[in-house]
């Protein structure tokens, strides 16, 4: 049976993992799938508003790319980005919060339904989790690895979330975004749990679907794991994700967790010796 776990660059023998880092939405949470059919039209949308736009085509074309290359950053360097696009263009755009916040709105709407089920019972966190989600996380529990979550979406919302997907208990910390955007990036979260526990690189593992936090994991010399999730069917490789993890560094993609055994075995080579 061909294995659902694609080998990049072979990992070093010295690999001995202590401690974990997971992204959130894409990577374990889906309850915010869909929130790039919100935000790149909005944008899109105040693009065109402007009196030297180019044509549609294009301006999706960049709003897509920039919208891509920053995420796993937190949500507000979109904005930021959106406000520099509309300036660029002869427009007089809106301060970044206030755009940010259009979009919050407007994605609250979209996954309200969502949450409210969560929290009634009519869904069960299974079907708002990548597969394999928790048996990846309990496998690393049983092995005394330390997990943390750091998320671009706002801190409130991923304290939240993570509680109605009852994940909460795997994880040492729950890091998001702040109202103080200088002062957390995932980058920031990775450099301290290497500092405070003197970790080396090897010791360290990174899953995630964006570029941001393979990129900060390869920073530290860490093992990064792309999860190329097909967010949508819950089933197979998404493809454009794949490229772009492979093209921020990650070591091994995966779809989703449902191979979490086999990854064990792979990220506990000693294991098996």
């Amino acid at each position: 049976m061909k294995s659902e776990i694609e080998i990049i660059k072979p990992l070093p023998d010295r690999i001995d993992i202590h401690h974990a880092l997971f992204d959130f939405d894409g990577t374990l949470s889906l309850i915010r799938e869909g929130w790039q059919q919100i935000m790149i039209p909005m944008m899109v949308d105040f693009i065109m508003q402007t009196p030297n736009h180019e044509d549609e085509a294009e301006v999706q074309r960049i709003v897509k790319e920039y919208v891509t290359r920053l995420t796993g950053k937190q949500t507000i360097f979109q904005m930021i980005q959106l406000a520099e696009e509309v300036e660029k263009r002869g427009g007089k755009a809106l301060d970044p919060r206030e755009y940010k916040e259009i979009y919050h709105q407007k994605l609250l709407e979209r996954i309200h339904d969502r949450l409210e089920g969560l929290r009634n019972g009519t869904f069960q966190p299974e079907e708002y989790l990548v597969p394999g989600s928790f048996s990846m996380l309990q496998a690393l529990k049983a092995r005394g690895v330390k997990c943390y979550l750091a998320s671009g979406t706002d801190e409130k919302y991923v304290l939240d979330e993570a509680q109605l997907l009852r994940l909460t208990p795997y994880f040492e910390g729950i890091y998001g975004a702040q109202d103080d955007y200088i002062r957390f990036s995932k980058r920031m979260v990775i450099q301290r749990i290497i500092r405070e526990n003197k970790l080396s690189g090897p010791e360290f593992v990174g899953f995630g679907d964006g570029f941001v936090e393979i990129e900060d994991t390869k920073s530290v010399d860490g093992t990064a794991v792309g999860v190329a999730s097909n967010e949508q069917t819950r089933e197979g490789i998404d493809e454009w994700k794949r490229e772009r993890l492979i093209q921020a560094g990650a070591d091994l993609i995966i779809p989703d967790f449902r191979c979490s055994d086999e990854l064990i075995k792979i990220l506990f080579p000693k294991e098996s010796r």
